[in-house]
This record gives C-alpha cells, structure tokens and sequence, in this order.
C-alpha cells in the first residue's frame, strides 16, 4: 500500500483553468496533510505578466500552498519531455486551447518521459464508443490519445470520463435551453441521453481516484453528476423555473445538415455529436461516485443555484 505522500511525490497538474483549479482545490489540501508540495503548470505570461484576473489566480495558488510554474505548451516535444522527467505524476487538465494535435504532443512526452502516472486530458465523453469519423476533430485527437496510451506498457494511465460539464447544458453559444425565448431544444430525440458532471465534482473526485488503495491503473473510470435525456431535461427546466417552454427538436438529420453548411462551426459540432447518444451517456449507478458512497450534484440541483445566483 502507497500512503499519499509516495503518491502524490513529483506531482504536477497542468492548466489552472477552471477544472485545473477545481483539481487543484482538492488536491492541494491531501498534498499539505501528506507534507508533499505540488506543482500547477500555467503559460509564462500568468507569472511574468500576469493580469489582474491572473493576479487573482496565483494568489489563490500560493494560499493552496501550490507552487506556479511558468511553462509554454507549444513548446516543441522534447523540451516538454525534459520538463515532465522531473515528475512521476502528471494530471493534465488543459483542455484544447493550446490547439490541435496539442493532447497528442503532450502524451507522447509524458511516455518518452517515463512519468509513472498519467492522467490525460480526456475529462469528456466516452471515446471507444464514439471512435473516430465523429465529425469531431477533437474526439478523433482524444481516441489516438487512447490507442497510444494503449500502446505502451512503461507508463500507468488512469482516463477520467465525466461526460460535459453541467453547466455546458445551459451555456447560451450551444443553445440548447434559451432562458428568454423560453425554448429548449432536444438533439437527435427527447430520449436522447447525455451525461454531466460539474467541475468541482470533478476535482474532489479525480482526487479521490488519484489517491484510491489500491492504486488505480490503465483503467477508464467513470463519473456522472447526472445522466438524462433531453425531454428529462426540459421537464427540469419548466420545474424549476416554474415557466412554460417550448420544445423544438433538432433531428439527426437536421443537426448533419448544419454540419455539411457550417463544418467550422464549433458549437454545430458539438450539436451533430451529442445527438448521437452513443458513447456520451452511461449510467450512473456504475459510476466511480455511486460505487463509492460519493454525493454529486445532479442537473435538478445545479440548476436551482444557478437561478439563486
């Protein structure tokens, strides 16, 4: 058996964003019981020019006891690898604005590395389902990330799957429900499901996968905050709300048309594959959370403090 100190030695998070620094929140606090510093890797000008929301930021951080460490991910992948084999540990919550091919770059250098532990940026859907010709980009990046992953004995790898965030289902770009028109929109079918699960449920529950005896290796492991369909979630919104919507659906075929006359479109994407339904749903009660006696806030819940804020 590991205690935390031995494993969570050398660890390094990447990215302080919002889920990097929902990680970071309950994390930093297991890393000063154990008395093992960690490290949060950000963009060079967050600590040499940061501004005033970096400001912010790298309080917080200090106040963590989490040390900042200026780094440029577009740096070319032998100067990451000489970075990441200073750590044993790395969980990478930097999503994809550093670009294309970025998550791929970074997981060849945690390999050539020899890091012992990696958790990749892959805090979404579940990507052996959904496979590549998604008409996404990104989820073909993330299921190579996979396969490589797969491809090596020498590295431990641990895949988070937490499907989008919750708040993503009421975010007004993705226009799924439109708080002034009144109108939710369904993708695909009102029985299509999806899965969400907040940020901070995310971190509190990365950290507990990442300090869990025995140690958890080369396995996906799932969360969900919630798991419903699209007509679920209308009925949510109008309880909640106490309001009347109306319900328009968007059909497959209406969601590919888009897709062929607006391929750049990025929340057009993300319309065509969440319609799809496999492979971005699973059920709650096999998750980590449920097994695990681990409380999460479901979209019912979310919602309502939304509202109150």
């Amino acid at each position: 058996m590991n205690d935390a100190k031995t494993i969570l030695q050398d660890t390094i998070v990447l990215g302080a964003g919002q889920l990097g620094m929902a990680v970071l929140r309950a994390l930093a606090p297991r890393a000063k019981a154990a008395q093992t510093p960690i490290t949060v890797l950000v963009s060079p000008r967050t600590v040499n020019n940061p501004s005033a929301q970096d400001a912010v930021v790298l309080a917080e951080l200090d106040a963590l006891g989490v040390k900042a460490l200026g780094f440029d991910l577009s740096a070319d992948e032998q100067m990451l690898s000489s970075l990441f084999r200073r750590y044993k540990t790395v969980v990478n919550c930097t999503g994809f604005v550093a670009g294309a091919g970025t998550q791929l770059k970074i997981t060849r250098a945690v390999l050539s590395a020899g890091v012992r532990r990696y958790f990749p940026w892959q805090f979404g859907v579940d990507y052996d389902v959904v496979g590549r010709g998604s008409g996404q980009p990104v989820f073909d990046e993330q299921y190579e990330v996979r396969q490589l992953l797969r491809s090596q004995g020498t590295t431990d790898w641990v895949i988070v799957s937490t499907g989008m965030f919750t708040s993503f289902l009421f975010e007004p770009a993705f226009d799924i429900v439109d708080f002034d028109r009144h109108v939710i929109h369904g993708l695909g079918s009102w029985d299509t499901k999806v899965t969400v699960t907040t940020p901070e449920d995310i971190g509190k529950l990365t950290t507990e996968i990442l300090l869990a005896q025995p140690l958890i290796a080369n396995e996906v492991v799932y969360l969900a905050g919630d798991t419903i369909s699209y007509g679920q979630l209308a009925d949510i919104v109008e309880r909640v709300t106490g309001a009347t919507f109306e319900r328009t659906l968007w059909t497959l075929d209406k969601l590919r048309t888009d897709l062929d006359t607006m391929a750049d479109d990025v929340m057009v994407r993300y319309r065509a594959a969440f319609a799809l339904g496999d492979g971005m749903w699973w059920d709650k009660s096999t998750t980590f959370n449920e097994r695990n006696g681990y409380e999460t806030i479901d979209v019912e819940r979310y919602l309502q403090a939304r509202l109150r804020q």
